[in-house]
């Protein structure tokens, strides 16, 4: 086939489209949908490796039986056309715009649709919702036109090349055009016509576009609703009607392109209590229903307001993305999203980025979420080129003149398309292509258009060189993964300042994220700081069925083979790929929770509630459950159903506490939702506090001289010590015991270990290179001495030793003594002493290996979910129980995982374990070597047994994926530390 080669000419993005409205399928008089969705299984595809290659197959005598039959929409790699290709950064295809590869995949659609005979009286539009990256269409052989921009609607009008009867549509789709260098999204790299396509009937003359705005004059409690005429085809009558629920509030006709209605009272839209009006637009033979939410967005003193108050946005970032799909969602996909969201307590989306499907932002607006509207634009690939980087190239395309329009063109519609939806209150620019001219021309564009919302483009920061930014139309200060200390930092400079936000912060890839809390106080210190969107919702992989041994197959980049990719750095989601929540989401909600609680007089019981909320008051929304324990057994509990509290405002609580000497006494406030809302039920648990009320003392664990004495016997290599029913062996060398025996039976199936290191998070990514070249996971025991004595039946082993790696001098320096009893109980006091020229160290402790059949286990500590010390919001202290396959976490690539932090005594089978103070355990099936090893969860191997770590401390998870460095405070750097511990075996 030959064809024009509009797609590798920015000059030419559009032919034959219709110019950019507002979202909208037409209703006929009866108010149904006068539009036929084409989308279905009943399409013929071809693919082909390049344009080429592609037959005449648009026209009416083509031989289709060469075609298969599959399902539009779709992405062609996911039926098993091209390769699967996940990359971050890098272009998959040469840098050299707007050129793309000769060798361009394609997929050429067939689709036949039938018109009857009052159907082809009226207009006839194609209306394709999405399509990556390019496409030609032709109708019965006539070429109608072409378009690009992937993630955003593309009409044509059709009338005149249609006929009454059966009509061939033909689609050509190509993987990649000019536009594709402004489309390097993190993502998998997916093509084909993957949202829906609409075949629409309109009248002679019909409204095109339409504007909706709603100001609020709060000091009379009126708003109006006023409607501009944008684009109207021929001279309509058109009747303007705005409805509240059922009940007509006012008509009338637009006169000079415009009309208004006054509301009295109105019931304000806001992501809480997201009320909407009905706005509908008749002409004599056609009806356009627009949704209307009556809200203000505004910037008062530096901080972001929403109907004149302060918000917060507790925010993700999401893709359009599907483990079966690909980029192919449907509106149960997108509403399961929406509900698992709202359960957690999140308020607001970055549709990253690029706009999501054009439904996406009406649902938000239905179901209460504010929305930052991103531009189908990223071009950070930019900086990867040959001799490029983020301070030269990045802002390659922001500054190349052959890309202003095409630049212009995705913020224009981006904007016109969603304008008239109440949850967009940011639009955004696009995301990571750097700042210059073509930026700058875009936000001048925008911000007169739309007035009324507020503009953010966080690559602002990138300045290239010989060019002053100029970035006064940007309303918002926005970064990505800033410090903690830069934030504290922002706020501390005198004068004037932009609203703050993250808009990616917190990066939720695999074990993480951490240091939430960190970031949360801060945004509830700073009016000025109006939040963040985790990075992000959800893992992106695709499923490949099932692996031999039963489990599900996720894939990531490199799994394909292709290249470039960027291995697993796609699995960063606070939800498996299926949507399974990890256990960062739940860490999210308990941040965000509505409420917090503050013990503000222990001796009188006094605790006031926060209503973190910024609309609704707690009465008749949300009760609290309380509970006392001790020890982790219930001593008192009870109801509040009478809450009230105004949005920022507080209530206090009495409730009779015991006495401040009860040892581990504490109590937790659990928040309940009380009244049924769109997405969450009456009983849905909103999130807890938990407060200890007795102040937490080192408490020596109980080691007595009990049980038959022992004996005491060395060889070369070991002390042997036991009675009748035990032997037990230290190494010498090992500096360790290397047997445990009782009545004759292993209590353990390999050496006891002193243990570093952990299989590396994906958090760890950047530090885990530290950790090697320190040896961290290859360290060996060197004893410089080793005693033991007996004395009246009990044996104590004096040991000093030092952990290294070959060729690396020590790190740490330990002084150990071990206290054995004829019970078999071991009391063990580690005095250590680290080298600070080296890193800090992933963890220190004691590895146990104990038989595979002992899988119980009982805690006292955080729990129930996986909890690190800067990662335990979701958890809470009590006594747990629970089996050892239900601690593993199973992240599709296997990690650290499990661990629970701040525990006072674990039991694992036969083995327990107390500490003089709170201490951190997991236990496993896999190795910690397995976990490091293995690239996916399916090829998992157990260990035979069951790996028992109990850890002195464990450095924090943090967020350095993507995010800054782990906190100081959360690092395990001391330079000097004692640790005792006591074991026993029943």
């Amino acid at each position: 086939m030959i064809l024009e080669k509009f797609y590798e000419n920015p000059e030419t993005l559009h032919v034959g489209t219709e110019e950019n409205r507002c979202f909208y399928i037409p209703l006929d008089l009866q108010e149904k949908e006068n539009a036929r969705n084409l989308s279905g299984i009943d399409w013929k595809f071809g693919y082909f490796p390049c344009v080429e290659a592609v037959p005449e197959f648009q026209r009416k005598d083509f031989d289709e039986e060469q075609f298969d039959r599959i399902e539009v929409p779709s992405c062609w790699q996911m039926l098993g056309f091209d390769q699967k290709q996940y990359t971050n950064v890098r272009y998959p295809f040469p840098f050299d715009p707007p050129y793309v590869p000769d060798n361009n995949p394609c997929g050429a659609y067939i689709k036949y649709f039938d018109i009857s005979r009052s159907e082809a009286k009226e207009e006839q539009f194609l209306y394709f919702e999405g399509v990556d990256s390019c496409f030609y269409v032709w109708i019965n052989g006539k070429f109608v036109g072409y378009s690009q921009v992937s993630h955003s609607p593309s009409e044509f009008n059709i009338t005149g090349k249609t006929k009454t009867g059966m009509n061939k549509l033909a689609v050509l789709v190509l993987k990649w055009c000019d536009g594709s260098y402004l489309e390097d999204q993190d993502k998998f790299r997916m093509s084909g016509i993957f949202r829906d396509v609409h075949l629409i009937f309109r009248p002679k003359e019909y409204v095109r576009d339409f504007t909706v705005t709603t100001p609020v004059d709060f000091a009379e409690n009126t708003a109006r609703v006023e409607v501009k005429l944008d684009s109207v085809v021929g001279e309509p009558q058109v009747i303007c009607e705005l409805w509240d629920k059922d009940t007509l509030l006012g008509e009338c006709e637009a006169k000079d392109g415009s009309a208004a209605f006054s509301v009295k009272d109105p019931v304000l839209w806001n992501a809480e209590e997201p009320y909407q009006y009905t706005l509908k637009l008749r002409t004599p033979e056609e009806i356009l229903v627009q949704k209307v939410g009556i809200r203000t967005i505004s910037i008062k003193d530096g901080v972001v307001l929403i109907n004149e108050r302060p918000v917060k946005f507790k925010g993700v970032n999401r893709h359009d993305s599907s483990p079966y799909t690909g980029a192919v969602v449907s509106r149960v996909d997108a509403m399961f999203d929406l509900r698992i969201m709202k359960e957690a307590n999140i308020n607001a989306i970055r549709t990253s980025h690029y706009p999501n499907a054009p439904w996406f932002p009406q649902l938000c607006s239905e179901y209460g979420f504010y929305l930052i509207a991103e531009a189908d634009m990223e071009s950070h690939g930019g900086a990867t080129v040959y001799g490029g980087s983020t301070e030269g190239t990045f802002s390659y395309f922001a500054e190349d003149p052959r890309f202003k329009a095409s630049v212009m063109d995705r913020v224009q519609r981006n904007v016109i398309r969603d304008k008239n939806c109440s949850s967009v209150i940011f639009w955004s620019l696009g995301n990571e292509s750097g700042y210059g001219t073509n930026f700058e021309e875009a936000g001048r564009w925008v911000k007169n258009y739309d007035p009324t919302r507020l503009l953010h483009y966080e690559s602002v920061h990138f300045e290239p060189a010989g060019h002053k930014k100029d970035e006064s139309m940007l309303d918002v200060e926005s970064h990505m993964y800033a410090f903690t200390q830069m934030i504290d930092e922002y706020f501390a400079q005198p004068g004037e300042k932009k609203p703050f936000v993250q808009c990616e912060f917190i990066h939720a890839m695999g074990n993480g994220p951490g240091d939430i809390e960190d970031y949360m106080q801060q945004i509830y210190k700073y009016d000025g700081f109006c939040g963040g969107f985790v990075w992000e919702w959800c893992d992106h992989a695709t499923y490949e069925g099932r692996a031999e041994n039963g489990k599900e197959m996720f894939h990531y980049g490199g799994d394909a083979g292709e290249f470039p990719h960027d291995g697993n750095f796609c699995m960063d989601g606070l939800v498996y790929p299926d949507r399974r929540p990890h256990e960062g989401l739940y860490e999210w909600k308990n941040a965000i929770r509505p409420i917090r609680a503050e013990l503000t007089d222990r001796k009188k019981g006094i605790i006031r509630l926060h209503n973190m909320l910024d609309f609704r008051n707690l009465k008749d929304y949300i009760y609290l459950r309380y509970e006392i324990k001790k020890n982790g057994v219930l001593m008192e509990e009870g109801i509040l159903d009478e809450l009230e509290a105004e949005p920022h405002g507080f209530m206090d609580i009495t409730l009779k506490l015991p006495a401040k000497t009860e040892e581990r006494c504490y109590l937790k406030l659990t928040y309940y939702q009380k009244a049924k809302d769109k997405l969450t039920q009456v009983g849905h648990e909103m999130g807890f506090d938990q407060f200890a009320l007795s102040e937490e003392k080192e408490k020596e664990p109980a080691f007595e001289n009990k049980g038959e004495p022992l004996t005491l016997t060395e060889t070369p290599e070991a002390f042997c010590l036991g009675n009748e029913f035990l032997h037990y062996e230290f190494g010498k060398k090992e500096g360790n015991f290397i047997k445990l025996e009782r009545h004759g039976e292993a209590l353990v199936t390999a050496p006891v270990e002193w243990n570093v290191y952990r299989a590396p998070t994906d958090n760890d990514r950047n530090i885990v290179n530290v950790w090697k070249e320190a040896g961290y996971d290859r360290s060996v025991v060197k004893v410089y001495g080793c005693e033991a004595k007996l004395r009246q039946g009990i044996v104590t082993i004096t040991c000093d030793f030092s952990i290294a790696a070959v060729f690396i001098q020590p790190f740490l320096r330990l002084h150990a003594v071990w206290t054995v009893n004829g019970d078999g109980e071991i009391r063990v006091t580690v005095d250590g002493k680290r080298d600070t020229a080296f890193p800090f160290l992933p963890r220190f402790g004691l590895k146990f290996c104990i038989p595979e059949k002992q899988q119980e286990v009982a805690y006292f500590g955080y729990g129930p979910h996986e909890s690190y010390c800067d990662k335990h919001q979701a958890s809470y202290i009590d006594v747990f129980h629970i089996t050892v396959p239900e601690l593993h976490r199973d992240y599709v690539r296997p990690q650290e995982n499990g661990s629970h932090y701040n525990c006072f005594t674990v039991k694992v089978g036969n083995l327990t374990a107390r500490g003089r103070k709170p201490f951190s355990f997991n236990a496993s099936e896999y190795t910690i070597e397995e976990l490091a090893t293995k690239k996916h969860n399916y090829e998992l191997e157990k260990a035979g047994c069951v790996v028992v770590c109990t850890d002195y401390k464990q450095s924090g998870v943090g967020s350095n994926s993507c995010g800054p460095q782990l906190l100081p405070q959360y690092r395990f750097d001391e330079e000097e530390f004692v640790w005792e511990m006591l074991y026993c075996f029943e």
